[in-house]
């Protein structure tokens, strides 16, 4: 009998297995195994504080953001006293889930089936990759970690079919030490409609490989095509191509995340991804915590009302974060023009400053009122056309 079954081994659910063992819950982590997510790998400063990241997963430290328009503006933002950190996921996923057995939770591999319950419990019931039988575990709790398009989601929780996802599609490629258009100590964000007609594409470095992709919720986008002239602009496209990934990441967290019973859900099935940036793996990890901290409070109380405090607990410190770039993402990414716009918006520097401490800190920089009221006015210029849009 398990206190608590995970299901994915994610960044969340690796995160939510380390923490419930170190407490001296008794967990099973169950994860496919090989699957690497799309995902440009970016994580701030506060993650690797938060969760101990050590400097061997940090593949490169990013220090310049720029920003590229419908009409090839570019704008650099310099991340000032701070960096973005960049990892391989193909390398730190499994590091956190080496992390989680060291600190004593029992990892299987399989492709979760479905959850059963009868007269003697709740049981999760998995394929066992090796043997290819059927496997099940007797536990209290799951928490459900299996990413956008989550099973467990779906079977448990109401809304868990229903969440607003675009498809990421990213190639990771040898990358040169520098290129007319490419430079390893920054990232590019574009923001073009013959990319990504509602999100945007990326060129992030990572040390010697590099992440090109886009991500778009239009139907009949072609995905691939979109990351070749992703390549072709940033002089990329004769470096060898190492692997292609592709996978849904959700836009908007669910209302609720538990079925007021015995599952709770984190990371990505829970729709934990920032809205306007789509940045996931501190919301992720910070989702398996919360997650874990409600299944342990439900455990020790024993009141199913204590998986509550999963979404709480989060939303408590993150909802206006969520809020604003969820007001970004509808009020500038619907149009060129509207892109054309949000661009010049960013030549300002109170928008680079504030908008890399609050990336940095995840939290709402409070300290400067002005800045804010400055932001806010010029935000509402642009979006009403008082100003050109090639204004700077």
């Amino acid at each position: 009998m398990f206190d608590v079954v995970v299901i994915g081994g994610g960044p969340s659910g690796a995160t939510a297995a380390e923490d419930l063992a170190r407490s001296g819950r008794k967990v099973a982590m169950i994860d496919r195994d090989g699957r690497i997510k799309p995902c440009g790998g970016a994580i701030p400063p506060r993650l690797i504080e938060d969760f101990f990241i050590p400097d061997s997963q940090i593949i490169a430290r990013i220090n310049t953001a720029r920003m590229v328009s419908p009409t090839q503006r570019k704008v650099d933002i310099p991340i000032e006293d701070g960096f973005v950190g960049m990892v391989d996921r193909k390398d730190f996923d499994p590091f956190l889930r080496n992390r989680a057995k060291e600190a004593g939770a029992e990892c299987m591999t399989g492709t979760f089936l479905r959850i059963e319950r009868d007269a003697k419990g709740t049981h999760v019931v998995y394929r066992d990759k090796e043997s290819g039988e059927e496997v099940s575990l007797a536990t209290k709790l799951i928490i459900g970690a299996d990413g956008a398009r989550s099973k467990v989601a779906k079977a448990e929780v109401p809304g868990g079919d229903k969440i607003p996802y675009v498809i990421a599609y990213h190639e990771i490629i040898e990358a040169p030490a520098a290129g007319l258009n490419y430079d390893p100590k920054r990232c590019d964000v574009i923001y073009d409609g013959a990319i990504s007609p509602d999100f945007y594409g990326w060129v992030f470095p990572h040390g010697t490989s590099c992440s090109v992709g886009m991500g778009t919720g239009v139907d009949g986008v072609d995905l691939k095509k979109a990351t070749a002239d992703l390549r072709v602009s940033a002089g990329l496209e004769n470096c060898k191509t190492l692997r292609r990934e592709g996978a849904p990441i959700p836009l908007k967290p669910m209302d609720r995340w538990d079925n007021g019973r015995d599952v709770v859900l984190s990371g990505d099935a829970a729709g934990v991804v920032a809205p306007s940036s789509g940045e996931g793996i501190y919301y992720a990890m910070l989702g398996g915590r919360v997650a874990a901290t409600a299944a342990s409070a439900c455990l020790e109380t024993g009141r199913v009302k204590d998986l509550q405090l999963a979404r709480k607990l989060f939303m408590r410190e993150h909802k206006s974060v969520f809020k604003v770039l969820g007001a970004m993402q509808n009020a500038y990414y619907r149009s060129d023009e509207r892109r054309e716009r949000f661009v010049s918006l960013c030549h300002d520097v109170d928008v680079q400053k504030l908008t890399f401490e609050a990336y940095m800190n995840k939290r709402l920089i409070k300290a400067r009122p002005m800045a804010h009221l400055k932001i806010g006015l010029k935000n509402l210029a642009h979006l009403t056309r008082l100003v050109s849009e090639t204004r700077v």
